[in-house]
Formats: structure tokens, C-alpha cells, sequence
């Protein structure tokens, strides 16, 4: 992560390393945001469900529901019908401790309707003996969707505070999918993680639209969506404001399209980082587009530690716009369809290493223009190499072939 700067900009792209050895590149802007946004899916028809009030669930957000979502959730999975489902009634309220849904189940289709609340145990103390990684975990199940219109609170307040007194402090991420091959996500409202809201580890088929992330803009480590090891991910249409990340795409990651989000508060859209403490990480064919970032501290950036191996390829950002946003760092991608104004005469620089350089830089499309009446933009560039294929205003005459 990058730490959020002071001064807001209108619109500049940096490469560099940092401190650490971060390469970034960095863009800054403001325009008008627009959003589309979709109604959630609706239940499948004539299914099967299990109702977890059926199963023991009071539903008064103080008793502990975790056992009767348990003896609900063994009946789905086991179950032979035609699109079992696991039901949450509306107008209630249910307490989980952490949890763990395990497959494979034998239908390969499972549901699971969320029109009801759920909640996470307000206090640190009531999860001792617990799970600390993960509150609600789905692992090894086929055929998924959860959707609904209920809401996931994470109760992260407690959690953030000894977050803020500890850097390291361990926290869990709120719902996680492991191994979650066909996997799709609708609907629901996603609050207050104590850090991550949403894990996608090791799944292959993943759609999720129409979440509604949020936690403060002060909170640590609230990422919206995490991916790691997984493979043809299609997130659109979704509102995600937080903390940190609106989504970030780990190592082991391809074939991630990012459609129609909205993102903001947080720190933008990011690839990695990649390659800490020297490990072998690989990126690619990542596509956003048709993204609003407003009042992020970063936009769209892709992060790789120096010492570490791998790649981060076929990385393409198109149609982004911005709205007070302070700063998008990417790295290693074409920039297409970017619009905004500056409010500084270097409206775009691309600063790389001296000794690693930049290669591969694809520039179509771009009109930077000064917010100050009657002044006059201009781009510098420090060993960046690439080439621009449209029509570009500043002028990129200083990217080398």
C-alpha cells in the first residue's frame, strides 16, 4: 500500500521506486464521475431451501446462531435436489461466530439466499479459541452463489483500534472463498471487515456483481475484494468504498476483467504487489475498464518489489476516470480513453528506474489539459520506453522506442 498524500492533484503519471523498492507509476486526476449499477440477481425458482430458522436460528442479532447455520448448511450440501439452497430469512438479524462451509457438496449447484442480516461478534474476546484469519469461510464448494439483498457486517471497530496501537495485529477477513470453482457472487451489502471484506483464493469461474462495500475511508486494511491463485474472475457493476484497496489481484491471478466499478473512498484498484522477499509471482491478462475512482488516494496501479521474480503482463486500463482522486500508480500497461485536467504545467511524468528502466509503455488516446486558465501542459519521461499509437495531448515526444 501507499501511504495517502496531503495535497490533492488534478492529473500526473509517475514511475518510480520508492524507499523500499516499489516500482509504481502514478496518476492523478479529477473529472465527473458517473456510475451503472444493476439489480441484484434474484432467488432461483422453485428451489429447494433450508431455513435456517428451521434449523434452530433465532435471528435477535445476541444469540449465537453459528450451530443451527451449521445443521442448515450439512443439509444443502448433502442434498440431491434440484438446486438446494441455504435460506436467511428477512427481518432478522443472526450471529456467527466464525465459521467454516465445507464441501463438496453433491448438488452441482449451490444456493445460498442472504435476505436477512449477519453479524459478527461485536467484541475481540467473545473470539477466543477462534478462527482469528477468517470469520466465514466457504471452502471446496462447486456450483456456488450466495446473493440476496441482506447484509454482512463485519463489527470491525474494536479490530481497527488495536490495528491502530499494533501494525501487526492480527485480524480476520471477514468472508473468504477457497477452491470455489463456478463461484458467483450478487446483491449483498458488505460492511465493516475487520480487514478484508471479500477473499477469492484458488478459484476458477468467479462472477461478482452488484456488492455494496463499505467501511470508513480510516479503516486498515478493508480491502473490498482480494484475489490470489485464481483464474477467469468477472467483477462488474459494484460499489466499493473503504479503507484500502477496492480490489486487489495477487499472484498466481489471470484472466481478471473489473467492469463498471465504482471505487471510492480507498486506495484504487491494484495489481500486488509482487515479488516481496524474493518470491516468484505472475500476473496477467488484466483488464479495467469503465472504472470511477473518487476520492481515492490512488487509482489504478500494479506494485513489483525489486529481488523478487516473475511478471505482471497483458495489463490493460481503458475508460478510467477520476474524481478527486490523489494518485493511480501503475506499471507495465496501455493507457487508453484518460481524460482530466492538471493542475500542475507537468501534467505527465513517467520517472523510472535508471538501472531497470521502463519498457512496454502503450499511450492512446490521452487530452491532459491545465485547470489554470491559459496555461500550457507538457509530459517529461526519465528511461521510459514505449510508444504512443493516437492521439496524445500533452505530447509524449520524450517516451523512447
Amino acid at each position: 500500500m501507499i501511504a495517502s498524500s496531503s495535497l490533492l492533484r488534478d492529473f500526473v503519471f509517475r514511475f518510480s521506486f520508492n524507499m523500499q523498492g516499489l516500482l509504481v507509476l502514478i496518476l492523478m486526476s479529477m473529472v465527473r464521475l458517473g456510475s451503472s449499477m444493476e439489480e441484484p440477481c434474484e432467488a432461483p425458482p422453485n428451489y429447494n431451501a433450508v431455513n435456517v430458522i428451521q434449523k434452530g436460528a433465532v435471528g435477535d442479532g445476541e444469540t449465537d446462531d453459528s450451530q443451527a447455520f451449521m445443521r442448515a448448511w450439512e443439509s444443502v450440501c448433502g442434498a440431491t435436489t434440484e438446486a438446494p439452497t441455504l435460506y436467511i430469512p428477512d427481518k432478522k438479524t443472526f450471529l456467527l461466530k466464525p465459521i467454516k462451509f465445507r464441501g463438496p457438496c453433491k448438488s452441482p449447484v449451490i444456493y445460498v439466499l442472504v435476505q436477512g442480516n449477519i453479524v459478527a461478534p461485536a467484541e475481540i474476546k467473545e473470539w477466543e479459541d477462534e478462527d482469528d484469519d477468517n470469520w466465514i469461510v466457504f471452502s471446496d464448494v462447486n456450483g456456488l452463489s450466495v446473493t440476496g439483498n441482506g447484509h454482512i457486517d463485519g463489527e470491525g471497530e474494536t479490530w481497527w483500534e488495536q490495528a491502530d496501537k499494533k501494525k501487526d495485529y492480527r485480524r480476520p477477513t471477514a468472508l473468504a472463498f477457497s477452491n470455489c470453482n463456478n463461484l458467483q457472487l450478487s446483491g449483498l451489502t458488505h460492511i465493516n471487515s475487520p480487514r478484508n471484506h471479500i477473499s477469492i483464493d484458488g478459484c476458477n469461474g468467479v462472477t461478482i456483481s452488484n456488492l455494496h462495500i463499505t467501511a470508513p475511508e480510516s479503516s486498515p486494511n478493508t480491502d473490498g475484494i482480494d484475489i490470489s491463485r485464481s483464474l477467469f474472475v468477472y467483477i462488474h457493476d459494484c460499489f466499493i468504498g473503504t479503507g484500502d484497496d477496492c480490489v486487489a489481484i495477487g499472484g498466481g491471478s489471470s484472466n481478471i476483467t473489473i467492469d463498471r466499478v465504482s471505487c471510492g473512498p480507498g486506495h484504487g484498484i491494484s495489481v500486488g504487489s509482487l515479488g516481496a522477499d524474493g518470491k516468484t509471482e505472475t500476473v496477467e491478462d488484466v483488464l479495467v475498464k469503465d472504472c470511477h475512482f473518487h476520492g481515492t488516494t490512488n487509482g489504478a496501479r500494479i506494485k513489483t518489489w525489486q529481488g523478487g521474480s516473475g511478471y505482471a503482463r497483458r495489463i490493460s486500463f481503458e475508460g478510467i476516470t477520476l474524481d478527486a482522486t490523489e494518485a493511480v500508480e501503475v506499471s507495465d500497461v496501455s493507457f487508453t480513453g484518460v481524460r482530466g485536467t492538471s493542475s500542475t504545467d507537468e501534467a505527465i511524468q513517467f520517472s523510472c528506474s535508471e538501472s531497470v528502466g521502463c519498457t512496454n509503455i502503450i499511450v492512446n488516446d490521452i487530452q491532459i489539459t491545465s485547470s489554470v486558465p491559459g496555461e500550457i501542459t507538457r509530459s517529461s519521461c526519465l528511461d521510459a520506453h514505449g510508444f504512443v499509437s493516437g492521439p496524445s495531448f500533452p505530447p509524449l515526444d520524450c517516451l523512447k522506442q
